[in-house]
C-alpha cells in the first residue's frame, strides 16, 4: 500500500493506493494548519481505508516548489515513515502532480499553484505521447507577467484565485482556463505517478531528498 502525500500549498490532500486503484483520497483547503492536520490525517485515511501503518510499502510525497512551512512538514513525515517502516520513497515535483490530472483540452498548459503575496508559481507543459511533458523551468512571477508571456492558445490549470480569474476572463489572448475538476491537484495522481516509479525501481533516498524551492530576488519565503 503506497501512501501520497501533498502539502505543497493550503490545499493538503492525502491518497492510499495498492497498485491497482485508489483506496482512499481526501483533499481540502487548511489555513496553514498542516503541522496539526498531516498526522492526524493520515491516522484517518489508514483506518478508513481499514489498513495500518504496517501495511505501507511506500511513500509519496510533493516536493515542491511550494510553500516552506507546507513543504517542510510534508516532507519530514513522509521521510520520518520511510525510514521507520523500511520502505522506498518517492519524491514528485508539485507541478508534475497537478499536470498529470489535465487532460488534453489543448497542446500548451500553464500550471498553477499559489506562493502568497499575490504571486504565483507557473511552470509550462506541452502534450507529447500521450502525457504532458514540462516545457520549462518553474518560475516565481504574477498574473500580469505570466500573461505578456502568452503567445499561442495556452490553457491555465491550478490555484487560479480571483484576481487571476479576472485577468483571464478580460485578456484577448487565446487562453482557456480547466474546469475546475481538473485544476484540483489531488494525493491520487501522485500516487499514480509514484507508483510507476515504484515499479522502475525509481526510488529516492530519504537522507538526500530536498525541497524544492523556487527563490524571488529580494523576496521572503511565503
Amino acid at each position: 500500500m503506497l501512501l501520497a502525500i501533498d502539502t505543497a500549498t493550503q490545499w493538503m490532500s492525502l491518497a492510499l493506493h495498492d497498485g491497482r486503484q485508489i483506496d482512499y483520497e481526501a483533499t481540502w483547503r487548511t489555513h496553514n494548519n498542516h503541522t496539526v492536520e498531516l498526522t492526524p490525517a493520515i491516522r484517518t485515511a489508514l483506518k478508513t481505508a481499514g489498513r495500518s501503518i504496517r501495511d505501507l510499502s511506500a511513500i509519496a510525497v510533493a516536493q515542491g516548489p511550494g510553500s516552506f512551512t507546507g513543504l517542510r512538514i510534508g516532507l519530514g513525515v513522509a521521510k520520518g515513515l520511510a525510514l521507520a517502516q523500511r520502505v522506498p520513497l518517492v519524491a514528485i515535483p508539485t507541478l508534475d502532480i497537478l499536470a498529470a490530472g489535465v487532460p488534453p483540452l489543448g497542446s500548451t498548459l500553464l500550471a498553477i499553484i499559489q506562493v502568497g503575496r499575490g504571486r504565483i508559481c507557473a511552470q509550462p507543459f506541452h502534450w507529447a505521447r500521450d502525457r504532458w511533458t514540462d516545457a520549462g523551468p518553474a518560475q516565481i512571477t504574477d498574473w500580469a507577467q505570466l500573461l505578456e508571456q502568452v503567445e499561442g492558445e495556452t490553457l491555465f490549470a491550478g490555484e487560479i484565485d480571483a484576481a487571476g480569474r479576472a485577468l483571464l476572463d478580460a485578456t484577448d489572448r487565446p487562453v482557456r482556463i480547466a474546469p475546475g475538476v481538473f485544476a484540483l491537484r489531488r494525493a491520487g495522481m501522485l500516487a499514480e505517478l509514484a507508483w510507476d516509479r515504484v515499479e522502475a525501481g525509481e526510488t529516492d533516498d530519504p537522507a538526500r531528498v530536498t525541497p524544492i524551492y523556487l527563490h524571488q530576488p529580494g523576496v521572503p519565503h511565503p
